[in-house]
């Protein structure tokens, strides 16, 4: 348990302890209610997302989706205003995934996913942190000290959506930087993060909705010959079809990062409501199932 976490950590992870351990949630609950498209609905800051409350006085005591600002911005600029890519599929990907956690699990859960700087004092509030399309990140000195810190405290990261050789040599460079000698370790299909809520067989991988939707016909079905494409254009990036989760682990054996590479399991919760096929495909039986065991992994371990 993070020594520091002074928001969350004991009565969230006493929660996901009973957590859903059906798979029928997704196909039935999440099924019922076809995603948020935003054109069904008048826009707010939710994106037409529900909201829900929870009891004041556990008000400190819910789990909450934390997305990390780095610094460095590359050719995508940096900061809130040039949106760089820390912010790839931000907000409906956190409102959504948000929202599917506290429906699917009995983990109580913040409505309100935030935005948190390695270097904020706050990081140590949030036990759990998502940091997205880190191809061309470069760490600050102070971003690599204050990442090792909070890991070795008891913190999890979860790695999303990048793609390639190049940008995996790119972050492999950065977190060496946080830690040096430690290995990145592929994880085994039978390792417990694939089956402990939802029972995965296969590592998943979704691409990204526009490029499933370049397989697709004016009706949604998947043209002959496509039919295995999940994978990003590799005219780009190098390597892109073999799907790789790999950990980062304490001397205790417990992981405290998982790197999800040549995945994209952001765009399955943040473009949900696209399209039935893409839902049924990819959100309902890839993005869900896997970001839903990395929560509640992270939680109970």
């Amino acid at each position: 348990m993070m020594h520091a976490a002074r928001r969350t950590t004991a009565a969230a992870r006493l929660a996901t302890l009973a957590v859903l351990t059906c798979a029928a949630g997704i196909a039935g609950d999440v099924t019922a209610q076809r995603g948020f498209d935003r054109s069904q609905f008048d826009f707010d800051d939710r994106g037409g997302v529900p909201d829900w409350g929870n009891e004041p006085q556990f008000a400190d005591d819910v789990f909450t989706f934390a997305r990390v600002q780095w610094s460095s911005g590359g050719r995508w600029g940096r900061g809130y205003g040039r949106r760089g890519r820390w912010a790839t599929d931000y907000p409906d990907s956190d409102n959504n995934f948000s929202y599917r956690l506290q429906q699917l699990t009995s983990l109580k859960v913040n409505p309100r996913p935030v935005i948190v700087r390695l270097t904020d004092d706050e990081l140590f509030d949030y036990p759990f942190i998502y940091m997205i399309e880190p191809g061309d990140l470069v760490f600050s000195q102070a971003e690599a000290e204050a990442l090792r810190r909070y890991l070795l405290s008891g913190g999890f990261l979860m790695v999303d959506d990048f793609w390639g050789d190049y940008e995996w040599a790119t972050f492999e460079r950065e977190i060496k930087r946080v830690f040096p000698t430690r290995p990145l370790v592929e994880l085994p299909a039978d390792h417990e993060i694939f089956s402990c809520v939802y029972r995965l067989t296969e590592k998943p991988q979704v691409c990204s909705y526009d490029r499933a939707r370049q397989f697709r016909d004016s009706e949604g079905r998947v043209i002959p010959g496509y039919e295995a494409v999940t994978w990003e254009d590799e005219r780009r990036h190098g390597d892109c079809r073999t799907v790789h989760y790999k950990g980062i682990f304490d001397d205790k054996g417990r992981m405290m990062a998982i790197i999800c590479h040549n995945t994209d399991l952001g765009d399955g919760w943040e473009r949900e409501g696209n399209a039935e096929w893409y839902f049924s495909e990819f959100a309902e039986n890839k993005s869900y199932p896997m970001g839903i065991n990395i929560v509640v992994y992270a939680m109970t371990h």
